[in-house]
């Protein structure tokens, strides 16, 4: 038999995350975008000033935008230009991987949220968004007391060996 291999990212290539986004949406489907970005905020993603936990994607003219997504300009970045530390990010996807989210959230009720941010294998800034649905207060619960049971049965497993 062959072994499986689990799918893990390398910590190395991982920019930011958003946990968030996790424990407030059920995940239904999950799409890697690119991200068109200008020069100033590679220099501070390389720098890890990032953060997209208060971020969602817009949907607007048959494109994508990243919106509320921080990322600090550096103190060295050039003075004579001004930086928009929130400004809108164009995401950039096949086209039928947007027809695809702009149908589901008209129709559907869901959202789309970034989950993370990480590097390629090519050296280019992805965004990983993911189709989601809100989750109620006991959904939340639910989740979390699953948890702490898988967590509390890997110990138990642990002790019996």
């Amino acid at each position: 038999m062959a072994k499986k291999t689990a799918k893990k990212k390398d910590a190395s290539r991982q920019i930011a995350q958003n946990k968030k986004a996790r424990h407030d949406y059920f995940i239904e489907e999950t799409f890697e975008a690119g991200l068109s970005l200008e020069g100033w905020e590679i220099k501070s993603i390389r720098a890890g000033k990032v953060n997209i936990k208060e971020s969602y994607v817009l949907l607007k003219n048959n494109e994508a935008y990243l919106f509320g997504a921080q990322i600090t300009p550096l103190i060295t970045a050039s003075s004579h230009s001004v930086h928009d530390p929130l400004r809108l990010r164009k995401l950039l996807m096949h086209r039928r991987e947007l027809d695809r989210l702009m149908g589901q959230v008209d129709r559907g009720g869901y959202t789309v949220v970034p989950l993370d941010m990480h590097w390629s294998k090519n050296g280019k800034v992805k965004c990983e968004i993911g189709l989601a649905k809100g989750k109620k207060l006991h959904d939340k619960r639910a989740t979390e007391k699953e948890r702490e049971w898988n967590r509390d049965k890997q110990r138990i497993m642990k002790m019996t060996r």
